[in-house]
């Protein structure tokens, strides 16, 4: 049975732990990215997949526009760090990829895998899953605009019927392709059901290259279940970090001790008022709105959070929000303390 690997390596980057971030729309900014880098235990972060058409249009302009201020902007602590593309058009994918390389990244990565019909229609994301051709084209053209690796994610394929997760890994492996990803299901499934693991499996002995691992880790206990029952060379964590930024921690206390540490409602507000005043600082315009996403994500634990929820749902200034986060858990903590 294989134990958790320490590390792996993409090009001559060495990724330590073998732990990646995954790409999470509306959630891995640079905030957020930060956030966990904090926590500990996370080897590889990812950027928010980003158009392909919206990086070309910023640089040809010559200023950044909102696309490279808000999916490609990171601090020099992201390191290592990489930028995720989509797009079906192969001279923009490359176009876009030298720029990213310009911007520092030290990887670039590119989407095959999201499932969401606006993406799909324009034939990216997990649309180029049925024009295998073109996923070629594509990764041809990329690899040879740039000179940092060039990494995928993608899907199992369309549907049931029409699995391509072994072939597509044999081609990108056969193009130079310095690493993949898989999440198993399916275009069809979106987010329901289960991920097949064995699907990963498949696709690790069918190439070299490091394969990552991705879909339904939950818990430390399932990354080591994933490593053994796939053989990958890492885990992809993303939906779980969301709600649990310190699962890149647990993991790595579980590997070392068989147990690991579970975050106190004191735990959880000091991570909520460092990720809201980080947010604060930004002056996002959609500061707000983005603590009251993560209201919902963090509070999965915290003792009556319905009532922070309902507390905050009205507020628009980022300040206010924070300042009801502030009497909500000073209220509680104050109330369990004299309980006791």
């Amino acid at each position: 049975m294989r134990s958790f690997p320490p590390n792996f390596a993409i090009g001559n980057t060495l990724i330590s732990p073998a732990t990646v971030l995954a790409p999470m729309v509306g959630v891995t900014d640079t905030v957020f990215r930060r956030l966990i880098r904090s926590q500990g235990g996370c080897g590889l972060i990812m950027t928010e997949f980003t158009s392909s058409h919206g990086v070309v249009k910023s640089f040809r302009r010559g200023k950044p526009s909102k696309t490279e201020k808000r999916y490609l902007c990171f601090e020099p602590e992201e390191h290592p760090i990489s930028s995720q593309l989509f797009g079906s058009d192969p001279a923009i994918m490359a176009d876009a990829a030298r720029h990213c390389e310009d911007l520092g990244f030290n990887f670039v990565d590119i989407n095959f895998g999201c499932p969401v019909k606006k993406v799909v229609r324009c034939n990216g994301g997990s649309g180029c899953l049925r024009d295998l051709p073109l996923v070629a084209n594509i990764l041809k053209t990329v690899k040879a605009a740039i000179n940092i690796p060039l990494t995928m994610k993608y899907r199992a394929g369309w549907n049931d019927h029409e699995l391509v997760h072994v072939e597509i890994a044999k081609m990108a492996e056969d193009l130079g392709v310095a690493a993949i990803a898989l999440h198993p299901r399916t275009r069809e499934q979106g987010y329901a059901g289960k991920a097949d693991w064995t699907r990963i499996a498949e696709a690790k002995a069918a190439v070299k290259i490091p394969v990552i691992g991705n879909g339904d880790v939950i818990t430390p206990e399932d990354a080591m279940r994933m490593v053994q029952e796939t053989n990958c060379d890492a885990v992809m964590i993303g939906r779980a970090a969301s709600y649990n930024p310190w699962i890149f921690r647990q993991i790595g206390e579980f590997l070392a001790t068989g147990s690991y540490w579970q975050p106190t409602q004191q735990d959880r507000y000091a991570i909520m008022k460092r990720y809201f005043t980080m947010l604060e600082e930004t002056q996002w315009p959609e500061a707000a709105g983005k603590m009251k996403q993560f209201t919902s994500y963090f509070t999965h634990g915290v003792r009556n959070g319905a009532h922070l929820r309902a507390g905050i749902y009205q507020k628009t200034e980022p300040r206010d929000i924070i300042d009801a986060v502030d009497r909500f858990f000073e209220h509680d903590l104050n109330s369990v303390d004299a309980a006791a």
